[in-house]
């Protein structure tokens, strides 16, 4: 008994579900969280798929070239790019939290106590991971997780399959963008570097008027225990400006949307 199976009407079938999955993966492989090496390549597979049979048949999906054709290529890049930067712009804020504590590390004397970072992929201070690790208690605290997707599904509607990718403006944005990293990481770290700043000044006069005195083995300890006292102090404030980036960085993927 031969068997015929139509492969014309089964790819026209399964193209409404690829070109989704596309964008949808690319997002999660940069988003928070979820695009971290901690979690299973299968779980975001599934996740991937999951969000894709939901999002998918509400989707008004016109003509869509062939996944295998020079233009399917193309069109394959627009929507990886789409997806990564949508995912790139929070993520960049979770780079200026880990910048910040590492900077207050390196500061108190705590360069030398470093963790390997699985998603950097380098060893940093052990402080930078306790920021990042903050960071991403705010934003499930604050349902950043649930609004991303949200504006995932909101992003087919204000750029449909196929019709327009990420153009000059909008890469151009993006790039503006990746230069607050280094004032949301300023604006993490400085208070505690004022008050470091401060003492090591102090030290400074001290070893003038007493060359005698071993200011390692009284500045160091010192340093380190201001630099706690600070952050304790400024843990309030810390939260409050996290809370912000990460407000300003999920307005900033509406503003991308146009929507």
């Amino acid at each position: 008994m031969n068997i015929e199976i139509a492969i014309g009407p089964l790819l026209e079938t399964l193209s409404i579900y690829i070109w989704p999955f596309i964008r949808i993966g690319a997002f999660l492989m940069v988003m928070p969280l979820i695009g971290g090496p901690y979690v299973p390549i299968r779980a975001r597979l599934l996740l991937a798929m999951a969000l894709t049979f939901a999002i998918a048949p509400t989707l008004s999906i016109t003509a869509t070239p062939e996944v295998l054709s020079a233009v399917g290529l193309v069109m394959m890049i627009q929507e990886i790019g789409i997806g990564v930067a949508m995912g790139f712009l929070v993520q960049l804020v979770f780079d200026a939290i880990a910048l910040g504590g590492q900077v207050i590390g390196m500061s108190m004397g705590l360069g030398f106590a470093v963790f390997l970072d699985r998603v950097r992929g380098a060893s940093v201070p052990v402080l930078g991971q306790l920021f990042l690790m903050l960071g991403m208690l705010i934003f499930l605290a604050l349902d950043g997780h649930l609004e991303m997707i949200r504006l995932l599904a909101q992003s087919f509607r204000a750029m449909p399959l196929g019709e327009q990718g990420l153009s000059l403006p909008i890469v151009a944005e993006l790039l503006v963008w990746s230069s607050n990293l280094f004032v949301f990481g300023l604006k993490i770290a400085l208070p505690a570097i004022t008050a470091l700043l401060v003492v090591n000044l102090s030290f400074g006069v001290m070893s003038r008027a007493a060359p005698t005195l071993n200011l390692f083995a009284v500045g160091f300890p010192v340093a380190m225990l201001l630099g706690f006292a600070v952050i304790f102090l400024n843990m309030g404030v810390l939260v409050e400006n996290v809370s912000n980036f990460l407000m300003l960085s999920i307005s900033a993927v509406s503003q991308m949307l146009q929507l």
